[in-house]
Formats: structure tokens, sequence, C-alpha cells
């Protein structure tokens, strides 16, 4: 279960099972593995570009499922927050 509160635009994490947490600290320090934004961070590509892989269809395997959760993040405007995950 993840509970968060917004105060003065930063999210703070106050309660996560561990692997909920140990899956958001993964997603947000994987890098794109081709193509023209290969090297950046996912959580960091382009809304559109995301948006096009929704409508075109994600790749199959963890990949394609992170994808799709980085999806539902941006939809949802909580890349901040994974953001705050990287090391």
């Amino acid at each position: 279960m993840l509970i968060y509160t917004k105060n003065l635009s930063v999210y703070k994490i106050l309660f996560m099972e561990n692997n909920q947490r140990e899956l958001l600290v993964k997603l947000a320090n994987t890098k794109m593995p081709y193509g023209k934004y290969k090297g950046k961070h996912i959580i960091d590509l382009p809304e559109h570009y995301v948006v096009w892989y929704n409508s075109k269809g994600f790749p199959q395997g963890k990949f394609g499922d992170m994808l799709r959760l980085v999806y539902e993040i941006q939809l949802n405007g909580l890349e901040d927050m994974v953001r705050k995950l990287k090391y």
C-alpha cells in the first residue's frame, strides 16, 4: 500500500511494503536500453513517448511492465516521487 502526502510540491513516502519500494527504486534507476532515448532513465522519458508506447503496445516482459508502470505514474503526476529514489 502506498500512502503519500503533498507538502509544497514534495511527495513523501509514509508507508510502503518492501517489495513495492524495491520495485519503485528499480524503476527509478532503470535506463532505456535502446532507441532514441538509450541511456536515459525511463522515469525521465518524455510523456509523449510513453503515451506513444501505450497506443502502440508495450514490449513483452518485465521491461514492458516497467514502461506500463511509468505510463501510470506519469498519468497521475507522480514522477517526482519516483525520481527521488534514484541513486
